[in-house]
């Protein structure tokens, strides 16, 4: 009897050892469902991530300084730099004007055509600057251009020409010795009349500030013979606001 049960026992524990192994052996043999199963079976298919491409921003157009001619002549105008005709050709009375302000705002000076920089400093600015130079009247050969300076303020900026080649005007600081109201003939050149003349030198006692007969004689680049040139009316009002004594100074190469 006993022998029995114990047969009976070895068949059952020898059962569940084979039924272990299947369930074993049938994990690691069974395959992985394939992705479309998976999707078949799934109750929502996954959805792809829509890509946006990236857009590239456009890039800014540089413009030319020719772009912004007209605009800076009407403002250099506007704040007292003589210009001539403001129709947006830079021309070489513009250029004069363009020196100027360079040389009030502390740039390169030179005679050269509108750059962007120019155009960029000029469109922002208000107002004239503050001179740096003590009252008086100075004259750069280089731009072609007077300065009037009365407290601390340009009062004027104008064009004038200075001596041509072989008479150029030296480059000197004097004091106003003498002014001789009105018009005269030239004490050296017969048939030369000098309008409202302020006398600046009295080792040059011939080299003059003055008006001419017409103001086409007041040329963009040097042409008088060692005097300044300087444009009617301006030189009349510049002769009003000029003491005996007021510091001139003429500098710069053309």
């Amino acid at each position: 009897m006993s022998r029995r049960r114990g047969l009976v026992a070895a068949a059952v524990v020898l059962s569940f050892a084979l039924a272990g192994c299947a369930d074993v052996a049938a994990s690691e043999t069974s395959p992985s469902p394939s992705p479309t199963q998976a999707t078949t079976s799934s109750s929502k298919p996954t959805a792809k991530p829509t890509v946006t491409p990236t857009v590239k921003p456009k890039p800014k157009v540089k413009q030319k300084p020719e772009y912004y001619a007209l605009r800076v002549e009407q403002q250099l105008d506007k704040l007292g730099y003589p210009v001539g005709d403001i129709d947006g050709d830079i021309t070489a009375r513009a250029k004069q004007a363009l020196c100027a302000w360079r040389e009030t705002h502390g740039m390169p000076v030179n005679r050269h055509g509108l750059t962007l920089d120019d155009a960029y400093s000029v469109l922002n600015a208000t107002s004239r600057p503050a001179p740096t130079r003590e009252p008086g009247i100075y004259v750069n050969k280089t731009c072609q251009i007077l300065y009037q300076i009365v407290g601390k303020t340009y009062k004027r900026i104008v064009w004038i020409s200075t001596g041509g080649p072989g008479y150029e005007t030296p480059n000197r600081t004097g004091k106003v010795w003498r002014k001789w109201a009105g018009a005269h003939e030239s004490s050296l050149y017969p048939d030369a009349y000098m309008y409202d003349s302020l006398y600046f030198l009295k080792d040059r006692p011939g080299i003059a500030l003055h008006g001419s007969r017409v103001n086409s004689l007041v040329k963009p680049y040097p042409d008088s013979h060692r005097c300044v040139r300087v444009l009617r009316p301006e030189i009349h009002q510049i002769f009003e606001d000029t003491p005996v004594g007021t510091k001139v100074q003429i500098y710069g190469e053309y």
